[in-house]
């Protein structure tokens, strides 16, 4: 299997996952700041231009988190559950997370980080705010969710706690506001004990 990645959030997720499950992965490195991604070799890959993707034998996918799917699945992992239910919520999670939590996280790392970081100028603060408003909304509804809970979905760890969590370890550089919500600094002050999680990239030796 052939796993393309860089080193961003949406990078994170895939790799953790085969680090997690020891999977027989090599790492392709797609250096966004050579816009390596645009190129039309990894276009054929992935028609979007964008990191993470997968290739194994005639399988080839793009989308964080159908690759964790896909990766949990061929171990045999409860990562993604047997369970129809379970399935369920672990999808319910990993869309809210895409529509709402990590989306305006996304944009408070761009505006705080990313643009400095690249050179394209510096951080809109109308953006900024409205980000961080929509951030501040959804983190209230997450918090309360982990209430007494270990993970995402009950029973036990999945890919839910790994989409979810995907832009937490960006917390200092995108000044995500996580004061106040102690139920998810908890739970991913949990999750960095998960070493796959905690340092997800493949050393030089184990990336092509």
């Amino acid at each position: 299997m052939d796993l393309y990645y860089f080193e961003t959030p949406n990078g994170r997720k895939p790799c953790a996952v085969a680090r997690y499950l020891n999977l027989p992965v090599t790492f392709r490195r797609v250096d966004l700041t050579r816009g390596e991604q645009k190129a039309a070799e990894y276009r054929a890959i992935n028609p979007n231009g964008r990191i993470p993707a997968l290739i194994d034998g005639d399988v080839k996918l793009w989308e964080s988190h159908a690759i964790m799917a896909y990766l949990a699945q061929k171990a045999g992992s409860s990562l993604w559950p047997s369970e129809p239910l379970r399935q369920v919520e672990v999808l319910r999670w990993l869309l809210w997370d895409t529509a709402h939590f990590s989306r305006h996280a996304g944009r408070l790392f761009w505006e705080n980080y990313v643009k400095r970081a690249f050179g394209l100028g510096e951080p809109n603060e109308a953006e900024v705010a409205d980000a961080t408003r929509y951030f501040l909304e959804f983190a209230q509804v997450l918090d309360a969710h982990l209430e007494g809970r270990d993970h995402i979905v009950d029973g036990g760890l999945t890919i839910a706690d790994f989409g979810v969590a995907s832009m937490l370890p960006t917390a200092a550089e995108g000044k995500l506001p996580l004061t106040e919500f102690a139920q998810i600094r908890r739970w991913h002050d949990n999750l960095l004990k998960i070493p796959a999680w905690r340092e997800p990239w493949p050393s030089a030796k184990a990336a092509a």
